[in-house]
């Protein structure tokens, strides 16, 4: 009992203790992959949209990497999104048919664009980062409307098919399997990006966000350590793209349309960008929101969607996240002082 408790609160009179207790994983964390996974079960006309949903965190995930936990800003990260639909959707329709192959090959391919493009995004200002991530993302959508007669063009790539997953689980029309796979992808990549940044690197990768300069000063390499992050980032959003297109089998331009970059970062507004869950949470939110939205007013949704964004910066430091630390923090004050009295 005593090692159990040790694990859910850590000892922090300690140095090491003080430095684990974030990746410690607490009893709301596991409730909330429990019941994500109990959705398969509860609410089996919602997987569809619950696939969107673990595919969009993914990616919000990815970015929260490189602009949480390193400050690069990009407003071209469906590069990388795009690439992985597009390498994932090929390769189901010229033979190879496992989703798990597919989806390590698509996800090596956009981090080797990563890694290529990271040392142009690593030059200059915050401007004109976001600038290069968009260029690129631009110059990748005109080669995949050019050379339709691979990719599709306009009319998007069909003839994508998947073999079960794990030899076992074959895809279904109504996104059983779909939902399943996408949530494991999502949870075990959620996994290691969570012991990367509660690890040294991480906490090197902070410093150099809060200040690059003192940081290198100090005899650090910061530029490998971006170079290294943005490369993970990378392969985590092509993994992503690779998602929509095994799970859907059809592949369009739309994965490399600017809005797919913009949306995700809509999405780490909303939910708290470098904490990882706001990711997660600002995922949910949003795909709910413009669900809800779009069936009460199909023709204003994104005004209610640019009020809430509005209220959130304004008014929730840290998007909903911040909501619920600053919400957590008074009820402890509360507590403590109701106690004391």
């Amino acid at each position: 009992m005593s090692a159990l408790l040790a694990y859910f609160k850590p000892d922090t009179s300690t140095a090491s203790g003080t430095l684990l207790a974030p990746a410690r994983w607490r009893p709301l964390e596991i409730l909330f992959w429990l019941f994500a996974l109990s959705l398969f079960w509860l609410a089996p006309s919602k997987v569809l949209l619950l696939n969107e949903i673990a595919i969009l965190a993914l990616f919000a995930l990815s970015l929260d990497l490189i602009l949480g936990y390193a400050g690069i800003v990009s407003l071209g990260h469906a590069a990388f999104f795009g690439l992985g639909a597009y390498v994932a959707g090929l390769l189901g329709k010229h033979g190879l048919h496992d989703p798990i192959a597919g989806l390590l090959i698509a996800g090596a391919v956009a981090a080797l664009l990563g890694f290529v493009t990271s040392f142009l995004v690593l030059r200059g200002t915050d401007l004109t980062k976001l600038m290069v991530t968009l260029g690129v993302a631009l110059i990748l959508r005109e080669l995949a409307n050019k050379f339709s007669n691979i990719t599709g063009g306009a009319d998007g790539l069909t003839g994508v098919t998947m073999g079960p997953v794990l030899g076992l689980f074959e895809f279904d029309i109504f996104g059983k399997t779909a939902y399943a796979y996408s949530l494991a992808v999502l949870f075990i990549l959620f996994y290691i990006a969570r012991r990367l940044v509660n690890s040294p690197y991480g906490l090197l990768l902070r410093a150099i966000k809060g200040n690059a300069l003192r940081t290198g000063a100090m005899g650090i390499p910061t530029d490998l350590r971006l170079v290294t992050i943005y490369t993970i980032a990378a392969a985590y959003a092509g993994i992503a793209g690779a998602l929509l297109a095994q799970t859907t089998q059809f592949v369009s331009l739309d994965v490399l349309e600017f809005h797919r970059s913009a949306d995700v970062m809509l999405v780490l507004v909303l939910g708290g960008s470098g904490q990882l869950w706001g990711a997660v949470i600002g995922a949910i939110a949003f795909k709910f929101m413009y669900d809800w939205l779009a069936d009460i007013t199909p023709q204003y949704w994104l005004f209610w969607v640019g009020l809430v964004l509005v209220l959130t910066v304004l008014f929730g430091r840290g998007g909903l996240i911040g909501f619920y630390q600053t919400g957590r923090d008074w009820l402890a004050r509360r507590f403590k002082t109701g106690g004391a009295q």
